[in-house]
């Protein structure tokens, strides 16, 4: 098809890779146009192909998935790099979105579930693991223990409490989209709540909301 999503496949187990490419062989809209077993293979092949989207072993010897991306987003600033890892770890998640990458999936994903986020990321979305997004049970709305945030979270956080949109907030911290949307996913998750209006309440009750200047 010569308007299927075209995917570099990049993962330093072959074993990996070669069960990716018998799920997406069967999806009539995709088509694997390469593999690489390393961060610097990685950017060679992207080069070459120019896929629609990169499917990126975070944790790799050498140049690793998050130095590979940065790569490749310096070649091609509009590349959509989705990180593949056996592990939720929001730092690592954080990093990679800071990088350029577009999603974060693990590896235990149900096909079906892979195919569904290669689309969307391909269509402009941005997908992290639902145990990234979910909230998650904390004491803060029945008592007044106080959350723990990096610093980047409490200006974030400062600017939300502002009334500033997450568009806003990335232009002014210096963030790209989806790392401003992820640090407020986090925000909303370490409060447990569900949306922004109950976020700012917390965190005026809490006296949370000068925690950092905004710049």
């Amino acid at each position: 098809m010569t308007d299927a999503i075209r995917i570099l496949l990049v993962d330093d187990h072959m074993v990996v890779r070669k069960g990716v490419v018998l799920i997406l062989d069967d999806v009539a809209d995709m088509r694997v146009v390469g593999e690489a077993g390393s961060g610097e293979m990685a950017i060679e092949r992207f080069s070459e192909l120019r896929p629609g989207i990169v499917l990126m072993d975070v944790k790799m010897s050498g140049i690793g998935g998050i130095e590979a991306t940065r790569a490749i987003r310096r070649i091609d600033p509009s590349a959509r790099v989705i990180g593949l890892s056996t592990f939720a770890d929001p730092d690592v998640v954080s990093t990679l979105l800071e990088a350029g990458g577009s999603g974060y999936l693990l590896k235990d994903i149900s096909a079906a579930d892979l195919v569904t986020a290669i689309r969307r990321v391909h269509g402009g979305e941005v997908i992290l693991p639902e145990e990234l997004t979910r909230p998650q049970k904390t004491s803060i709305p029945n008592g007044d223990e106080e959350p723990v945030f990096g610093d980047q979270q409490k200006r974030v956080l400062n600017l939300m409490t502002k009334g500033f949109t997450n568009p806003e907030i990335a232009e002014m911290l210096g963030l790209s989209h989806p790392t401003a949307r992820y640090h407020v996913s986090a925000i909303l998750r370490k409060l447990d709540v569900s949306n922004r209006s109950e976020a700012v309440a917390i965190a005026i009750r809490l006296g949370l909301a000068d925690a950092a200047d905004a710049p």
